[in-house]
């Protein structure tokens, strides 16, 4: 039985039809051929495998394999890497930012305050009985003749003078004067845009920046616990660490900033964390 099945599965497969191609008109043949059901089948199963590969390679080597769900390419992995790298540096950079805008804000503040110590003390703490700091008589005696010249010196009486002198930041017309009723802790100037704009003192740049409300803004430290703000500039021409003297530009003025309605400058004075009036210190005529 299982013979008789094995040679009729055979004769099926090997039996052979003609495939006939005639004109309908004329009933003339075109072309022909033999044909059996191994073949269809062989030449089917060649067909669907020339078709996968072909498939295959075309979508391996065009950039159509990028549309492929869980496939990336070299090039999007680079940039994904850049991007990564990047946002990691911008996070430094802006947890940098934050601390330093956290420092300048407890300076003007005034929760920081300075620590004054006799430097001479800090000997005290060092025992050394080893070493006799007492002078001897001849340098005694010289230390005498010395302190007895310098009695009268022109430079100590100088230095003894630590008052500041302020000078007016910019000339123009007062718009709105120190009000700390309203929380107005300034002296706003009208000026035209991108007039000079001065040091009231000699001092150091400790902060310089921009703000969406205030604009471009510098900051500057000066003696005695003195600190000027400068704001709404249309250019800063100093860098932070910068040294600067009473008088010196330090930016020029303009409009910056969406709390200004108009080119003028915003001068505030702090002392000891503390604000205070300008107009008490400098005269603005």
């Amino acid at each position: 039985m299982e013979q008789k099945k094995t040679s009729k599965l055979k004769e099926k497969l090997t039996f052979k039809y003609r495939f006939v191609v005639l004109n309908e008109d004329t009933f003339e043949e075109r072309f022909s051929f033999k044909l059996n059901r191994l073949n269809a089948f062989v030449l089917g199963g060649i067909f669907s495998v020339l078709l996968i590969t072909l498939t295959i390679l075309f979508i391996a080597f065009t950039p159509l394999k990028e549309y492929i769900q869980g496939y990336s390419s070299t090039e999007l992995k680079k940039e994904a890497s850049e991007l990564v790298y990047k946002v990691d540096s911008l996070n430094q950079v802006l947890s940098v930012n934050d601390l330093y805008i956290e420092n300048i804000q407890q300076v003007l503040k005034g929760e920081i305050k300075r620590v004054s110590f006799n430097k001479d003390s800090v000997l005290n703490q060092f025992k050394i009985d080893e070493i006799d700091f007492a002078p001897s008589p001849v340098d005694s005696a010289f230390r005498a003749e010395v302190e007895q010249q310098d009695r009268y010196s022109v430079f100590e009486e100088a230095t003894r003078n630590t008052d500041i002198v302020f000078t007016a930041p910019i000339k123009g017309e007062i718009t709105e004067n120190y009000n700390d009723r309203d929380k107005h802790f300034a002296i706003d100037i009208a000026v035209e845009k991108d007039t000079p704009v001065k040091a009231v003192a000699d001092g150091t740049v400790i902060f310089r920046g921009f703000t969406a409300d205030t604009g471009y803004v510098i900051v500057i430290e000066h003696n005695q616990g003195f600190i000027s703000v400068y704001k709404h500039n249309s250019t800063i021409f100093k860098e932070q660490g910068d040294l600067v003297k009473s008088g010196e530009v330090i930016a020029s003025a303009g409009s910056t900033g969406n709390l200004s309605t108009g080119s003028h400058l915003h001068f505030e004075l702090w002392n000891d964390g503390y604000p205070v009036n300008p107009a008490n210190y400098i005269n603005f005529n």
